[in-house]
């Protein structure tokens, strides 16, 4: 089981000062976050990929990179990366580059992305969004494959022997999660290619979820993959701490309210009620998130959002060290002791490269 954080990169005003963070500061929160999740033991660091304000992760290639060269351990991915807006061969290529920075830390999660006005900044029309999203990955998924392309569709130029470059490291590609919090189409595709499905459940009731990746597993079974419980599942969560759980509600509830996201909508209490959102103590968030296991099933990749809607990177920091510290080894070793043997690990460029050398024998 893998244990993360993934951030948005959003840009906001701190409510209880009213002191909004530079874009510069922002980034550089951003990086510092990551190291230390590596230092408190996580297992990898997310971030989305936004072209509008108030958010600053345009380009997560160039972030990753960059904390791949201060990191050791920790894996590397994307919460979005939009499948729909950057090109296919800018994604084989840029991915495969920092596969080998990383010396193969590094996966990423597809997604088509909720803003509606990047489509046209990027020659694209969001009434075409699940087509290009099938398309442009069937393209990404050959052009890691095959060393020689030929290919035409119906949204870019044809390719006529082409090569992307660099190939990825040792010839595996990075492993591919699907992003969806609505699409069954997305969940199809996941299955149909044997590549995991992460359901960023961190909005809506448990019940729309459980649909989506019901059905994302009764395919992955359909395609020949594995069983059903076998299937590849990552999900979302959201969490606030302090070792008192009315002092975290207390001390939150600010940032809740105003946040750009979800404020000045549902009350705290019922988005805690209707959602994974835990604003408690380590041991309401270890409870609440042991729960997910009965609701979706087994799981490889669980990923906390800890630095939304103002917090301060000291603050964003004591909740690393509380995650580091008194949950994630209690999920661990508990999620362990529940989890069938058949059931797999989250794939890693180390286990993929293993089971192309065991295959190749």
């Amino acid at each position: 089981m893998q244990f993360g954080i993934f951030t948005v990169g959003d840009v906001t005003a701190d409510p209880t000062t009213g002191r909004t963070p530079s874009e510069a500061e922002r980034i550089k929160a951003m990086v510092a976050i990551a190291r230390k999740a590596e230092e408190v033991g996580l297992d990898v660091f997310a971030t989305g990929e936004h072209h509008n304000p108030p958010f600053v992760p345009s380009s997560p290639t160039t972030m990753l990179a960059y904390i791949a060269a201060r990191t050791e351990k920790l894996i590397l991915s994307t919460a979005t990366t939009l499948i729909t807006t950057n090109d296919p061969v800018k994604i084989a290529e840029d991915f495969a580059m920092l596969q080998h920075l990383a010396d193969g830390r590094v996966d990423l999660m597809l997604g088509r992305g909720n803003t509606a006005p990047v489509y046209p900044w990027f020659g694209q029309d969001i009434r075409e969004g699940i087509p290009l999203a099938i398309e442009n990955y069937q393209l990404l998924h050959r052009l890691w494959r095959e060393d020689v392309v030929d290919w035409q569709g119906r949204f870019r130029t044809p390719l006529q022997g082409f090569t992307a470059t660099p190939r990825p490291l040792y010839g595996v590609a990075p492993f591919v999660w699907h992003g969806s919090i609505r699409s069954p189409e997305i969940a199809e595709q996941a299955a149909y290619y044997g590549d995991g499905f992460f359901a960023n459940n961190i909005f809506w009731p448990k019940e729309h979820f459980q649909r989506l990746i019901g059905l994302y597993r009764q395919r992955y079974e359909h395609y020949g993959h594995g069983s059903a419980d076998q299937a590849i599942v990552g999900l979302g969560g959201q969490v606030f701490m302090r070792k008192n759980s009315q002092d975290a509600i207390r001390e939150f509830r600010p940032y809740f309210d105003n946040a750009p996201v979800y404020g000045h909508g549902p009350s705290l209490e019922d988005f805690m009620d209707q959602t994974p959102l835990t604003v408690g103590s380590p041991q309401q968030v270890i409870d609440k998130t042991l729960t997910f296991r009965e609701s979706f099933g087994d799981y490889q990749r669980q990923l906390f959002l800890i630095d939304h809607a103002g917090l301060p990177l000291s603050t964003v920091l004591e909740q690393l060290d509380l995650l580091g510290e008194e949950v994630i080894p209690v999920l661990r070793r508990e999620f362990a002791a529940a989890r069938p043997a058949h059931v797999p690990d989250a794939p890693t460029h180390a286990s993929l490269l293993a089971q192309r050398t065991a295959a190749a024998k």
